[in-house]
């Protein structure tokens, strides 16, 4: 059980990697999403029932994994990002669905990506707010989610000033 737990709060390892693990593991997550919504054609709200689904999981299984840790955010840990990744694609799938132009596509998710790894690393309040507040899963994950809100802020003033 501890195995499962371990591959799944480290997203299959990729949080073991030696270099930024935060950032291949938001693009394996854009990369995974392109697959599941453009070449497997899965249902946007589908895939975002999964990402709350696996909030929910990883609340408790990053509890297990950090319990008699010192560090309560070791950057093992990467289904966080995964859970922000998610948030502003799976929105941006949401708010577009139907027929869209790949290289659009594409570039909207390249630049999701790079906002949110600036957000998650600028940490910027209230995202700064949950990784110092909360010493738990919670502000894991909540760091996370408050990035890719600011992500899904950006694209809608974006798409607001632009329309």
């Amino acid at each position: 059980m501890n195995n499962i737990n371990f591959l799944f709060v480290t997203l299959f390892g990729i949080g073991k990697l030696k270099r930024i693990p935060g950032s291949y593991a938001s693009l394996a997550t854009t990369i995974f999403l392109f697959f599941l919504f453009h070449i497997f054609d899965l249902s946007p709200n589908l895939v975002l029932i999964g990402v709350i689904i696996i909030f929910l999981i990883s609340l408790y299984a990053i509890s297990i994994f950090i319990k008699n840790l010192d560090n309560k955010d070791p950057k093992e840990i990467v289904i966080d990002e995964f859970i922000g990744q998610s948030i502003p694609i799976c929105l941006y799938e949401i708010a577009h669905e139907g027929t869209k132009d790949v290289s659009q596509i594409l570039t909207f998710y390249f630049i999701m990506f790079i906002l949110f790894r600036i957000f998650d690393i600028a940490k910027p309040y209230p995202v700064s707010y949950y990784d110092k507040k909360f010493k738990n899963s919670f502000g894991v994950i909540m760091d996370d989610v408050c990035a890719g809100l600011y992500v899904v802020a950006i694209l809608v003033l974006y798409m607001v000033i632009t329309t």
